[in-house]
């Protein structure tokens, strides 16, 4: 996880974000794994993207699953990481389950 909120931030840096909007990334990356990592089947891997746009950062964190998950939207994690987040969605497939989040930096959200 630690990987993922570092590689986040350094990205977010290059796109000049601000250093609040940087610890807000930080913190959104870590609370999505932290929604993905108990849907993930034993063996699987961890995957993320991270798609750069001009002042925005989306990042996706996926685990290959045999059970879709109910989405939560009262957990703790969801909330924090929708506070943090310009945007956050759940994505279920059959074999996997993702979170997708959006941070606009030099925005009010």
């Amino acid at each position: 996880m630690s990987v993922l909120r570092t590689t986040a931030a350094g990205l977010a840096a290059r796109l000049d974000f601000t250093i609040d909007d940087i610890e807000d990334l930080r913190m959104a990356v870590g609370e999505a794994t932290a929604l993905v990592l108990p849907e993930a089947d034993p063996e699987s891997d961890l995957h993320c993207a991270f798609h750069l746009g001009e002042r925005q950062l989306t990042v996706e964190v996926r685990v290959s699953t045999s059970t879709a998950p109910e989405p939560n939207y009262e957990s703790f994690a969801w909330q924090v990481l929708t506070t943090l987040a310009t945007s956050a969605e759940e994505v279920t497939t059959a074999d996997s389950f993702t979170v997708r989040l959006t941070i606009v930096s030099g925005t009010d959200l």
